[in-house]
């Protein structure tokens, strides 16, 4: 569903556009994004929510640099204006659809990426349209480097599941492969608003590590 255009957006815009989210011309950076960033290795995030955990993994890992997508201008807006509060050097946020993102990074260009809560869509004939089916995985294993990663979490079993079979279908190794998350948490990642809310309620979160084919 598309979220209605926030009235206050365009007045906040400029205090960090340019700086800490790119809106147009997105492709700009291609094959360069790390002389952006001094040097450090690329971590990607498709679908950064309100940020608290792109911003929360910037901070944590100093020596990486961190982009977010998100299609929303209304929903981008709060992880970049995190970014520019903490005067975050290692983090961008990038609005758009990431369908494109052959458009915007070199192949190999990206070292981890994170999948974090991505929306389940339920229905059967909606398949297509999840994060973890095999069209979005050829594009992400184009932009990964050799070795490089996608980190998965999700509440959704259903959802997991799916992705494992995708996963396996398409040639990536999986490791660390846990329904639930919470019993022995990952040293050095972040919850995100969605993990932090469902952990509390009990919810069991999956998680998995998949490593480009």
């Amino acid at each position: 569903m598309r979220l209605r255009k926030k009235p206050w957006i365009d007045d906040a815009l400029p205090e960090v556009r340019d700086q800490y989210i790119y809106l147009d011309r997105l492709d700009r950076f291609k094959g360069h994004w790390r002389d952006q960033f001094q040097g450090r290795e690329l971590c990607l995030e498709i679908g950064s929510g309100k940020g608290a955990f792109i911003t929360g993994m910037a901070v944590l890992h100093p020596e990486k640099a961190f982009i977010g997508v998100e299609t929303q201008i209304g929903v981008a807006y709060y992880p970049a204006r995190k970014a520019k509060d903490e005067g975050l050097t290692n983090l961008r946020m990038l609005c758009g659809d990431a369908a494109c993102l052959e458009d915007w990074f070199e192949p190999g260009e990206v070292r981890t990426l994170y999948l974090n809560f991505s929306d389940p869509w339920p229905k059967k004939r909606h398949a297509k349209r999840r994060l973890t089916y095999r069209d979005f995985l050829k594009r992400y294993a184009l932009i990964l480097k050799e070795g490089g990663e996608i980190r998965f979490k999700t509440d959704n079993k259903d959802l997991f599941d799916f992705s494992i079979e995708e996963f396996k279908a398409m040639g990536w190794e999986l490791s660390h492969v846990t329904y639930d998350l919470h019993a022995a948490p990952v040293a050095g990642d972040v919850e995100t608003e969605y993990e932090e809310k469902f952990s509390r309620k009990g919810n069991p979160v999956c998680r998995l590590v998949a490593r480009r084919p």
